[in-house]
């Protein structure tokens, strides 16, 4: 198998920032088993497939552990990908996910913008086994579809966690959001995931469609930047559109490589 691999870092202007992701453009769909180890091997928070169907792009995303519902940042590096290096005609890409629909991503200059589906959330109680993995205590919860997130008092609670992987991986979720109102964007974020086999995710674009809803009724304004305060930091703007939200970044190319596998 010669296939062909593109790493990009997506959610920042610079190479070494945002989140890298890993894409494979394929002209057919490989065993899940070799789409799991090729992510394994790559050993990034995600590894980005896509076949091209018609005019859409069917797309898939794996971690080195598991195949995931929705990421946000591997579908930027897929959509920079394909604008940039794989002849993608036209300012908007049509990508569908059986898990998640349809997802659309548009072009405008350096910035791209992810349409993705609104995530559905509830508030919940505070209960030990949510919050034991944490230096300080949350004003407030919610439950997503995949996510639990957690919300702190300001910005400087964000950046001193210092989490316990070993207690988030019990909780049954495909990770946990931590968030608060930010001292230079309007709200700033991070995203540990050991369950999912990622302790910090970089930059989670799938997380803001959680985030976004929820900041744009605290604060009342559906335009929103935020930056996700990992040690590579992600850069994004954010718009609620009430079932949809748009999460926009830019995106720098790392490498141009070839799987060989015999």
């Amino acid at each position: 198998m010669n296939q062909r691999i593109y790493q990009v870092d997506a959610f920042t202007d610079k190479v070494f920032g945002g989140n890298p992701a890993a894409v494979c453009p394929l002209k057919e769909w490989l065993s899940d088993e070799l789409l799991q180890k090729i992510a394994m091997e790559n050993n990034l928070a995600e590894t980005a497939f896509f076949v091209k169907q018609n005019e859409q792009y069917h797309i898939r995303w794996f971690t080195p552990t598991v195949e995931v519902d929705l990421c946000g940042h591997a579908t930027l590096a897929a959509a920079f990908v394909l604008f940039s290096y794989e002849n993608h005609n036209g300012n908007e890409i049509q990508f569908y996910s059986l898990r998640s629909g349809g997802l659309t991503v548009s072009k405008q200059s350096d910035y791209l913008t992810l349409n993705f589906p609104t995530d559905v959330y509830e508030r919940i109680e505070l209960f030990e086994e949510l919050t034991i993995g944490f230096k300080f205590k949350p004003i407030e919860a919610l439950k997503g579809k995949t996510d639990y997130m957690l919300v702190f008092e300001n910005e400087d609670q964000i950046n001193k966690l210092s989490p316990n992987f070993d207690a988030i991986s019990k909780l049954n979720a495909r990770g946990v959001i931590v968030t608060a109102k930010g001292n230079s964007v309007d709200f700033v974020s991070r995203f540990f995931a050991p369950q999912s086999g990622i302790n910090e995710d970089p930059v989670t674009g799938s997380a803001h469609t959680t985030l976004t809803p929820y900041w744009a009724k605290k604060l009342g304004k559906n335009e929103l930047s935020a930056i996700q305060l990992s040690e590579r930091k992600g850069y994004l703007n954010c718009k609620y559109l009430n079932e949809r939200v748009e999460i926009s970044g830019k995106a720098k190319l790392y490498l141009i490589g070839e799987i060989i596998a015999e």
